[in-house]
């Protein structure tokens, strides 16, 4: 290998190893190496993309990883062992349904997004990625499914959307919103009483954003004894 080569190879896998060095420093473990470079090929594509669709405002490749990829793969890292489904709930490029199929194999997740470019991406990350993943290009509600999770992160309307994505979850099931402390409140109202919550998990590089997860309470009939 020359030496020409071989810098162009380490300067091609920075972002690997950026993104693990901002896992530890948040106090999670490093991505093997395979899966340094499956976010690697996300970075670029997301990147490339973002030239000409207005995915993510964030468009430096270190706010990327700081901001999407590690509150991402966090979000990954927290959810509960026993969900086999997971819906994205307006996933627009991606976070956190792409990071948790790509952490989280044992998870079938399901990618929502009802604007046309942005689930057009999402087609072609998944394509990238070699994700079984699947890409529902409308509305969430209209999947007509219930889901073990449903997460939601930076969706228009927010109180309208966790209102909606909680009939989504099976009862038993987990309700995720990535979201702020100073907004958790009012989103708790709007998910409703049928969720229980456990203690916000913060994110790192902020004292406010923070990972919220709720639990759906098992429905139950009464019965009335004359």
């Amino acid at each position: 290998m020359t030496e020409q080569t071989g810098n162009a190879d380490e300067t091609a896998h920075q972002p690997g190893r950026r993104l693990n060095e901002l896992l530890r420093e948040a106090g999670y473990p490093s991505l093997s190496e395979e899966l340094s470079r499956s976010f690697e090929d996300y970075l670029a594509l997301l990147m490339r993309w973002n030239m000409r669709v207005n995915l993510t405002a964030v468009r430096s490749e270190d706010g990327i990883l700081a901001r999407h990829f590690v509150e991402s793969i966090i979000c990954a890292h927290v959810l509960p062992t026993e969900i086999e489904t997971l819906l994205d709930f307006g996933s627009g490029a991606g976070f956190p349904g792409i990071p948790i199929a790509l952490c989280r194999s044992d998870i079938a997740v399901t990618l929502a997004e009802s604007q046309g470019k942005k689930a057009a991406f999402l087609q072609e990350a998944i394509r990238v990625l070699f994700l079984p993943v699947k890409v529902h290009a409308g509305r969430a509600e209209m999947l007509g499914l219930q889901f073990d999770c449903v997460c939601l992160r930076a969706v228009d309307h927010m109180s309208d959307a966790v209102e909606t994505a909680g009939q989504l979850v099976v009862p038993g099931g987990w309700l995720v919103l990535m979201t702020t402390a100073g907004d958790f409140h009012i989103l708790q109202t709007a998910a409703g009483a049928k969720f229980s919550w456990s203690a916000l998990i913060g994110l790192p590089g902020s004292e406010d954003r923070a990972i919220a997860l709720g639990r759906r309470t098992t429905e139950t009939h009464l019965v009335w004894r004359i």
